[in-house]
């Protein structure tokens, strides 16, 4: 394998050339491969060892590209914590292009950190190796939970420094996503139609990302509506994953919702220990607008941007007039919720290994009355209900009770354990779904701190752990813990 023999199409830059810029990355004095996802590399068609090579590196962080690629930096825009940035884009970040991998799916490879770019409005377009390898390991530990989500092919150390507070080692990661099409990418694309009407670019970007990810909205009546009907039931599905692991994003803007329902960005994300819904972790989130309970409803109002974008094209499409094409928004926009209810409550039944089929009622009842004494106590997200399946099968330890010792309320959680057991729980099915390992913000800052300074080994430890979520060992029962010290956690956007 080599540059001239590997094969990047440029679907997107042809189908979009309006929001493509035709760019080259910035050249690594001293690369290095700190991380790489060899299992990606092989569903991708590419050779681990020639990755590790000198010009696998080249081609890592975008200095050389294949022969007959063509990188590009995307256009578009984005609401950031709810105030309008019309021009945003791939500030410090890439598109090498597009491959197919072994199962036939179109993927693009893309890099962050390689450099300015014309969308870097004053930034140095670099990254730095600890937030590159936080989205490494987050993004691997949410595809071993079975979160849809953006990956990390590899992490490649540039051995340029890049000043901060202080300097710090550069760092750029190889991201492969389904596509970099969001929410930002229609309204930067509504902003170009109205400043030069005819153009059809709206539309354009309708097609591209149903050819893409939802082929069947192609054949349908109003396409630009049943788009709009099939990101709202994918990410009503995405965001009940997120809430059924405890993750928290950190930084839900239009730019970083993706048209495929994938999750991408992992700046300020983190994952719960004491279950709260007013959890905010990221330092930039002081009115707690993205905080965990948060994010189904901020969700909808991401959505209703991305609608706000396809009024006229709904309109053309249906024969309506303006109030005509909001009116059936709107009916799409308001499904949400109950898209979101239903996905959420089937996960959180699972979680509590629940038989199907079981009453509505008596499965939101159960529900909700858990989530009380949840969040009364703050109990651990990620262990209770690992607890919960030991209690079943009376393998608690000394205790007995394990999750019935975290809460505060011990009539009401009496009460709601024998409704529970009545139902007939299965502990295995428990097991399954619910993790015994997810990144530990505190574990994880402590291996990027030591990843920084240029100890490997806590990093490559924990990742071996998070992507191995529901395989219990003793060897790592420190992974399963809770922060001792408690205490709130702050996370940084990571540039």
């Amino acid at each position: 394998m080599s540059t001239t023999t590997l094969h990047l199409e440029h679907r997107f830059a042809d189908a979009l050339p309006e929001l493509a810029v035709d760019w080259q990355a910035e050249a690594a004095p001293g690369p290095t491969l700190l991380a790489l996802d060899e299992e990606l590399a092989a569903d991708l068609g590419l050779d681990p060892a020639w990755l590790r090579s000198e010009e696998g590196l080249r081609l890592l962080t975008g200095e050389r590209p294949p022969t007959g690629a063509r990188p590009v930096a995307q256009g578009y825009a984005g609401h950031q914590f709810g105030g309008y940035s019309p021009r945003l884009g791939d500030g410090r970040a890439l598109l090498l292009g597009e491959l197919t991998d072994r199962e036939g799916r179109l993927r693009d490879l893309h890099l962050k950190g390689s450099g300015r770019t014309p969308w870097s409005r004053g930034g140095d377009g670099l990254a730095v190796v600890g937030p590159m390898l936080r989205e490494h390991l987050v993004s691997a530990a949410m595809h071993a939970l079975g979160v849809p989500t953006t990956r990390s092919l590899g992490v490649v150390a540039t051995g340029r420094a890049v000043q901060r507070e202080q300097p710090l080692p550069g760092a750029v990661l190889a991201r492969v996503a389904s596509s970099h099409l969001r929410v930002g990418t229609l309204q930067y694309a509504a902003a170009l139609d109205h400043q030069q009407p005819g153009t059809g670019l709206v539309r354009r970007v309708v097609e591209h990302a149903a050819a893409r990810h939802h082929p069947h909205v192609l054949d349908a009546e109003v396409p630009a509506l049943a788009l709009l009907e099939e990101v709202t039931r994918i990410q009503a599905e995405l965001v009940a994953t997120w809430m059924s692991v405890g993750f928290v994003h950190g930084v839900m803007n239009t730019d970083n919702v993706t048209l495929s329902g994938e999750t991408i960005d992992y700046g300020p994300c983190a994952f719960l220990d004491g279950f709260d819904q007013a959890a905010v972790f990221s330092s930039i989130d002081t009115g707690g607008r993205y905080a965990f309970g948060q994010q189904p409803a901020i969700t909808q109002w991401n959505l209703a941007r991305m609608a706000e974008t396809l009024l006229p094209l709904v309109a053309e499409q249906a024969g309506l007039d303006q109030d005509g094409a909001v009116e059936r928004c709107v009916a799409v926009l308001e499904t949400f919720p109950t898209l979101y209810g239903e996905a959420y409550a089937a996960r959180l039944a699972a979680k509590l290994g629940l038989p199907t089929g079981l009453d509505p009622e008596v499965r939101t009842a159960l529900v909700g009355d858990l989530l009380t004494l949840m969040q009364a106590a703050r109990v651990d997200h990620t262990g209770f209900f690992r607890d919960l399946a030991r209690e079943l099968r009376g393998t608690g330890g000394e205790q007995g009770t394990p999750a019935r010792d975290r809460v505060l309320d011990l009539p009401a959680y009496d009460d709601w354990a024998t409704r529970w057991r009545a139902l007939g729980p299965d502990p295995d099915a428990m097991d399954a779904v619910n993790p015994a390992y997810v990144p530990r913000n505190h574990l994880l800052q402590a291996a990027l701190d030591a990843a920084d300074a240029g100890d490997l080994a806590p990093f490559e430890r924990m990742l071996e752990v998070v992507t191995h979520p529901f395989e219990e060992r003793p060897e790592w029962a420190a992974y399963a813990l809770a922060d001792p010290a408690g205490g709130p956690f702050v996370t940084y956007c990571g540039t």
